[in-house]
């Protein structure tokens, strides 16, 4: 090695412990400023990996002005160029990248505060009149936009295990509809060719079970456990929540009661179709902290589903089962879409049981 290479890569060893011990030393950092240490070793690393000694750097810094043949400092000063241009590339996209992160926060912000405000999609029901239709379109226009920033998708079912809860649905007739019982039926409708049935089904079940305030749907949840190869879906529903005549009396007529329907489905998650292949095993039901239950007994009923339904004429011999599309996963924010193209919000919940 020359005596001149020998003092340039002196030098450049100088340079790059200034750098290192410069920002080393530095005890916060904001965005701009770690951007720009990136930057800097970045430019370091390139020129000593490709031109072996950071020539432009050290001679900008070098107050002895180094002797070096005006070709070679050509040469140095566009590979500079070209490294410079490089990094900010880098840097620019790295700036959209979280400009997109905060524009999925803010869509799931605001898909949050609608469900809030629709009651989880309750509050617009086709039944009773089309107030508030414009501001379930308006949901459903954010949700698909959310979907629109879908980047990754999960591997495996165990990227989805655990308890999610239902934050806003589109469907008309029910948040009900989320448990694979219900989406069972949505699809034997369909492989019949008579989908629309399958909505008149919901219609008739939400009016026999909802009408004058008689039952109210609480919460809605579902746990993927993986480990089993299972989902769990869950929703808790109150009877006679308020029962009392109008005017003539302040008193409640009627207990309220109810309890946690619980159905239990065999889950695989379809890579290459991004979707969840569902086939209900059975039902049963478990007690809800605070409400009162039917009685004790009613706990320890199981009602075997998958093995009823493949009894049925109708059916033909066929499973309860059912598939329902991932559009949207990471690792607070699930959205699922049923075989009508309907949307199911999920997040993780901030209080578990």
């Amino acid at each position: 090695m020359s005596d001149s290479q020998s003092t340039y890569d002196l030098r450049f060893r100088k340079l790059t412990n200034f750098i290192t011990y410069r920002y080393s030393n530095l005890e916060s950092y904001d965005m701009m400023s770690t951007r720009t240490i990136c930057i800097m070793l970045l430019i370091v690393l390139h020129i000593s990996t490709s031109l072996r000694m950071g020539l432009p750097l050290i001679r900008s810094l070098d107050a002895h002005r180094l002797l070096v043949p005006s070709a070679e400092l050509d040469r140095l000063n566009r590979r500079r160029s070209e490294l410079l241009a490089s990094v900010t590339t880098s840097i620019y996209q790295s700036t959209s990248s979280s400009y997109s992160s905060d524009e999925i926060l803010s869509l799931k912000f605001q898909i949050l505060q609608l469900g809030s405000a629709l009651d989880r999609g309750q509050s617009y029901n086709p039944t009773s009149g089309e107030y508030y239709a414009e501001k379930m379109q308006f949901a459903k226009s954010k949700i698909n936009e959310l979907i629109g920033k879908a980047t990754t998708f999960p591997t495996a079912l165990s990227d989805m295990n655990g308890e999610w809860e239902l934050a806003l649905t589109t469907v008309p007739h029910g948040i009900f509809r989320s448990s694979p019982f219900f989406l069972a039926i949505q699809e034997a409708f369909h492989i019949a060719g008579e989908p629309d049935k399958a909505l008149l089904f919901f219609k008739l079940h939400e009016l026999q079970t909802c009408s004058w305030g008689v039952s109210k749907v609480g919460r809605v949840a579902q746990i993927i456990n993986a480990t089993q190869d299972e989902m769990i879906s869950e929703f808790d529903t109150s009877i006679f929540s308020l029962t009392v005549i109008p005017i003539l009396g302040w008193f409640k007529l009627l207990p309220t009661f109810g309890g946690r329907v619980v159905t239990v489905s065999k889950a695989k998650y379809i890579e290459q179709d991004r979707s969840l292949s569902l086939e209900v095993d059975y039902t049963t039901s478990k007690p809800v902290k605070g409400l009162q239950g039917l009685g004790e007994f009613i706990w320890s009923i199981k009602v075997p589903v998958g093995a009823i339904w493949t009894l049925l004429p109708w059916n033909k011999g066929r499973k309860a089962t059912a598939t329902i599309k991932i559009r949207y996963c990471d690792d607070n924010f699930r959205v699922m879409e049923d075989l009508d193209g309907e949307l199911f919000v999920y997040t993780r919940p901030s209080f578990v049981e």
